[in-house]
């Protein structure tokens, strides 16, 4: 394979970085909607990392059992271990329980000092990051990625870390749930529009896949929709209007007629926006409770 990565950078490149802020953020988000003297701080600590093994464990699962079923011959997206054959399929298998393993561990950890109703919760994320698209009948194939992003990487994620802090849920922090969520779903969209002719080929049934490269551009207006109402309904009337203006250039993109490798940009400047939109949101929290 010419102009590989090296052995270590295509495991970095594999693992997915860009994604990390769907788990990053809502965590962020969550343990901020507490009064900054208030927060408990390791077990916030601990909702990080249970995230962020999680999320690196799904998406080498991903890797995985995309790479084995052959859905990734005509990837245009981030290089793939398994498809590649730079690295045996067992090898990538392998890592990814090893990151469920590490995310189950801590997980334990934060139910012992929290609830042990926690367990249940995270054993259905590990469950559902492994039949995504693993599995004889992955969700993942048949266009359910959006609920399972929006149940975890948004409600779970940020009401979970909310919960965790004084044992107690705001209510305001279901609807912060929906705004993270959707920002999650839009970064999916991201990398659904890309990927839209290589699914159609290799019979992976996304939302995107089923809608058409045209038609699918409104599954990421929905979802920056779904940003500004939860960000509004919760009382962040402002954010939920810079989180739009930020959005701007995404979605004039994602309207756009490109396809392929020209909408490789598309999921770099929604994770950016992601990482914008928390971050401010976190700062106002922290400035104003």
């Amino acid at each position: 394979m010419t102009n590989a990565p090296g052995p270590f950078r295509r495991w970095v490149l594999a693992a997915r970085p860009r994604t990390l802020p769907t788990v990053l953020v809502p965590v962020a988000v969550g343990a901020s909607l507490v009064r900054p003297a208030s927060i408990e701080w390791m077990n916030t600590v601990l909702c990080g990392v249970v995230g962020l093994a999680l999320q690196i464990g799904t998406n080498f699962a991903n890797d995985y059992s995309d790479g084995v079923r052959g859905t990734d011959q005509e990837r245009v997206g981030p290089f793939r271990l398994t498809a590649s054959t730079l690295v045996k399929a067992s090898s990538v298998r392998l890592v990814a329980w090893s990151f469920f393993l590490v995310g189950a561990a801590a997980g334990l950890v934060l139910a012992s000092r929290t609830s042990w109703w926690l367990v249940v919760i995270g054993a259905t994320a590990i469950l559902a990051g492994w039949f995504y698209t693993g599995g004889p009948r992955p969700y993942g194939y048949y266009g359910f990625g959006e609920l399972f992003v929006l149940i975890y990487f948004g409600f779970v994620a940020t009401v979970g870390t909310s919960y965790v802090q004084h044992r107690g849920i705001p209510n305001s922090s279901w609807w912060f749930g929906l705004a993270m969520g959707a920002m999650a779903c839009a970064l999916l969209e991201a990398n659904n529009l890309r990927d839209v002719e290589g699914d159609q080929l290799a019979g992976k049934k996304t939302l995107a896949a089923r809608l058409g490269r045209v038609r699918a551009s409104w599954l990421y207006a929905v979802c920056v929709a779904g940003v500004a109402l939860g960000l509004v309904v919760g009382g962040e009337i402002v954010m939920g209007a810079l989180a739009v203006a930020l959005f701007i250039p995404e979605l004039r993109l994602a309207f756009s007629p490109k396809s392929g490798r020209e909408l490789l940009a598309l999921l770099k400047s929604t994770s950016m926006t992601q990482l914008l939109v928390g971050g401010a949101l976190v700062v106002t929290f922290f400035a104003t409770r």
